[in-house]
């Protein structure tokens, strides 16, 4: 059993140190992940659009988007609306309206979504008594000749939410991606490489701040990159 299925119980990780990591296999089994629906979950991301708000007028980006409420344990699709963050936590590409191409339905619908979703419920909302806006970030982060790809341009940052699931799906002939914790003040708290499909981590967003490191193909002749689902959760007013 590897570090990462050691840190149980999540709740006292994330209470102790702010994140808590779970190893892709970890997930595959608490989930009951079947191959077939992880394959088309995967599989969705080779039909994202790109995201033409990057700020640094990179093109290395491609997502899709879908808010949520959850209320009392119940999961509603919002009308589609665009993602918003101040610059006070995205100085980059903060105080737009940034719409991007939705989530389809398709991709709701797969059960390996649906046991997200009840996974961050239970993670995040253990009494089911809570009133909260979620999103969903479906990320692919592309490496190219003469251009890296930055999982998070904006550097270390917080969302500016309460809660965060970061899910790893797909890293496709890439090096580097290193993920970085910090405290609020910056101090850091560690590093470690989300390396396979379905390593995850959950952060509580007020304590940690988060960021990924640029990544470069290996064989800059092929295609690459880096495939992830963000999660974020805040109370709803």
């Amino acid at each position: 059993m590897s570090d990462m299925d050691q840190i149980c119980p999540i709740e006292q990780a994330l209470m102790q140190d702010g994140y808590a990591r779970l190893s892709g296999a970890a997930m595959f089994h608490r989930l009951d992940i079947a191959e077939p629906d992880w394959a088309a979950f995967a599989h969705s991301w080779n039909d994202l659009g790109p995201d033409l708000y990057m700020a640094d007028g990179g093109r290395y980006r491609r997502r899709r988007h879908a808010a949520f409420a959850l209320d009392q344990g119940r999961f509603a699709r919002k009308p589609h609306q665009p993602h918003y963050q101040s610059r006070d936590y995205n100085p980059l590409n903060g105080d737009v309206q940034r719409w991007f191409d939705p989530v389809q339905d398709a991709t709701i619908g797969n059960p390996v979504t649906q046991s997200i979703f009840a996974f961050c419920a239970e993670n995040f909302d253990p009494t089911a008594s809570g009133n909260w806006h979620v999103e969903i970030h479906q990320f692919r982060i592309e490496a190219k000749p003469g251009e890296n790809g930055r999982p998070t341009p904006e550097g270390m940052h917080r969302d500016g939410v309460d809660h965060v699931l970061v899910m790893l799906v797909e890293r496709r002939n890439v090096r580097e991606g290193v993920t970085r914790i910090g405290a609020p003040d910056g101090t850091a708290l560690g590093e470690f490489t989300l390396t396979d499909p379905a390593d995850t981590m959950l952060i509580d967003d007020h304590r940690i701040l988060h960021g990924v490191t640029k990544i470069h193909p290996v064989d800059p002749a092929a295609p690459a990159w880096r495939d992830a689902l963000v999660v974020t959760f805040v109370a709803a007013a």
